[in-house]
């Protein structure tokens, strides 16, 4: 996988009206800086990360998706419970083939994040961490993550096996830290 490709088939899933990104670097896990190594360097779920980080739960925003037989897009927030802080922007490809019908659901509810859900099911899955990817914010960025246009934050590319099949492409990237 060439990351800035996925990078940019994940953008595509949702065109924006203003660039997402300015500029994506794609760069070596060794040197993402502290604290966002802690944060996206490893092959756990965001939303425990998250919960972790900033000592409370987390909840999900669905700002867009789209639903095509067993494949289901969507463009997230996840905010600090009960509070309008934004942590993570997020964009989800999920193949639902590998998912029982219960979980389907529950994702499609969009009420609770996508990580909890699989946790909360006990499905069977491993988290393979691609890349990591250093930010330049374009407008669309900065708004969602409420940050400046121009600053510069981290995301990870990653793909969830469900049940020893790659079931879900992501795209997570913490608010700046």
């Amino acid at each position: 996988m060439n990351p800035l490709t996925e990078l940019e088939a994940l953008f595509d899933l949702f065109p924006e009206t203003q660039p997402l990104v300015s500029r994506a670097e794609h760069i070596p896990s060794s040197q993402t800086p502290e604290p966002y190594k802690q944060m996206l360097v490893h092959e756990h779920h965001m939303t425990v990360t998250m919960e972790s980080y900033h000592g409370t739960s987390v909840d999900v925003r669905v700002l867009d998706q789209k639903f095509d037989e067993d494949m289901y897009c969507r463009k997230i927030l996840l905010l600090k419970s009960g509070t309008e802080d934004v942590v993570q922007f997020g964009i989800v490809r999920f193949n639902f083939q590998y998912v029982t019908l219960e979980v389907k659901e529950q994702i499609l509810s969009g009420d609770i994040p996508l990580g909890r859900v699989l946790i909360n099911h006990n499905v069977l899955r491993h988290i393979d961490l691609g890349a990591i990817v250093k930010l330049t914010a374009g407008p669309g960025l900065a708004s969602h993550l409420q940050m400046e246009e121009g600053a510069t934050t981290y995301g990870r590319l990653a793909t969830i096996f469900c049940n020893h099949r790659p079931a879900v492409d992501l795209l997570e990237v913490s608010a700046p830290l």
